[in-house]
């Protein structure tokens, strides 16, 4: 009880003003905690903030099509969390009646809600007394106790869940869970955090035998794929550009792009694509040096190609209207320095 009592006294001191934190609307946690899964903070509040404004409720965004919806995810990575976020609010509103699950169990049942998220929601909504264990909890309770257990392995969760159960305070779960949280995001971080300030610094396992840099222990992941994307921007003699819908499983899924040549090797040149009948009139490469666009289990070298042609291209749209789709982050980036 010493250590909930130490770290919501902390909390109520140092808590950072966060909007989804001044109500208990189940819509609203459910729609942060989905932005915010490896995702910071600072970088998730304005796509939280442009969500709730388009989509102030759940029937909003329900309604929405899916290109709106993956539009003003743009940036935000992991798209499979935006089309889930799409799939799941339909279901809540056109299935539910707009009510979300109540409770933990259930919530888990919601399409792209795992452990964390439906603590998340159970806890911070409706006060359910279940911990929420995320890699701010794995830092915190790891350097306080001394878990040395790999936080990568599957089984690790549950025993961090009942360090947290056993920690919290029955009557204030809620409280305890945001405490904690905020505490790896603010004082209990990665790397060189403070601990000459830290309220727990005369009883923390990692302080007392020097394993601050150790814990918590995570094995190392795979090392990334290298490939080499290159997009060919073809330019009609409206100068009107052909987009595509990127629909496979994988990376990017229903996201737009430009027709696009995969290489295992850098390309120094195109020749003769043949995406389109029209005749090429020049080929040139837009970025001599490729942009690195690195992804979590892949880089990608890309490198942007103009192509000129004659005549129409059926398909093709105008700059004004393409820049209206949803696009990885790399691409809509180009376009917004692109010149016709």
């Amino acid at each position: 009880m010493i250590f909930s009592k130490t770290l919501t006294q902390w909390y109520l001191q140092h808590k950072r003003d966060l909007p989804w934190r001044n109500n208990t609307s189940p819509y609203q946690i459910w729609l942060s905690e989905i932005i915010l899964q490896q995702t910071r903070v600072a970088q998730g509040l304005p796509y939280y903030l442009a969500f709730v404004e388009a989509f102030p409720t759940v029937f909003d965004l329900a309604n929405a099509t899916e290109q709106k919806v993956l539009k003003l995810w743009q940036g935000l990575g992991y798209y499979s969390r935006a089309r889930n976020l799409h799939k799941t609010a339909q279901i809540i509103a056109f299935d539910l009646n707009g009510v979300f699950p109540a409770d933990y169990k259930n919530l888990l049942h919601l399409k792209g809600v795992g452990d964390y998220t439906a603590a998340a929601i159970a806890s911070f909504a409706y006060n359910e007394r279940v911990p929420v264990v995320d890699g701010n909890v794995f830092r915190v309770l790891a350097r306080y106790i001394g878990v040395e257990e790999d936080i990568a392995q599957a089984k690790t969760r549950k025993i961090f869940q009942n360090i947290a159960l056993e920690l919290m305070m029955p009557e204030e779960p809620n409280l305890f869970n945001q405490a904690i949280m905020e505490f790896g995001a603010l004082q209990c971080i990665p790397k060189n955090p403070n601990c000459t300030i830290c309220p727990f610094n005369g009883s923390c396992y990692a302080l007392k035998y020097n394993k601050i840099g150790e814990l918590p222990i995570k094995s190392k992941k795979s090392k990334p794929t290298n490939k080499h994307f290159n997009y060919l921007i073809y330019i009609d003699e409206n100068l009107n550009i052909p987009i595509v819908q990127r629909t496979e499983k994988g990376i990017w899924q229903n996201l737009y792009q430009f027709p696009l040549i995969e290489s295992e090797t850098e390309l120094q040149s195109i020749e003769n694509p043949t995406f389109f009948t029209n005749e090429i009139l020049n080929i040139q490469l837009f970025n001599q040096i490729p942009i690195v666009h690195k992804l979590t289990h892949q880089h990608l070298s890309i490198k942007f190609w103009h192509i000129m042609v004659e005549g129409k291209i059926d398909t093709a749209k105008s700059l004004t209207e393409i820049k209206t789709y949803p696009f990885p982050i790399v691409i809509h980036n180009f376009l917004e320095n692109l010149k016709l």
